[in-house]
């Protein structure tokens, strides 16, 4: 599935958008570095999307290799759908009714 289209979850995109408010509160810096490192995520999901294992409740998760995040997506047919935007300090599966 090379370059799958990407939805995010709406739940997804407050939590991806308050990660990146709390780090811009802090340093402009590790907000951009943020910011380039979801981006490069979601292009390496959309090329491999089976590349990372499989999660919790038919999910696969990529871990964010420089913040305490991970992008939780499930595989639909042409399509990639990020259901969380998880901190890893979260209840894991919280998002699982998503």
């Amino acid at each position: 599935m090379a370059n799958a289209s990407v939805d995010f979850h709406p739940e997804a995109v407050i939590e991806g958008a308050a990660a990146h408010a709390w780090y811009t509160e802090r340093s402009q810096v590790a907000a951009a570095a943020l910011a380039t490192e979801l981006d490069r995520a979601v292009s390496e999901i959309t090329e491999q999307p089976t590349r990372w294992p499989r999660y919790l409740y038919g999910t696969r998760r990529y871990l964010l290799r420089r913040f305490p995040y991970a992008i939780v997506y499930r595989e639909k047919a042409g399509s990639i759908l990020v259901v969380a935007f998880a901190h890893s300090s979260r209840r894991p599966g919280y998002w699982k009714n998503r």
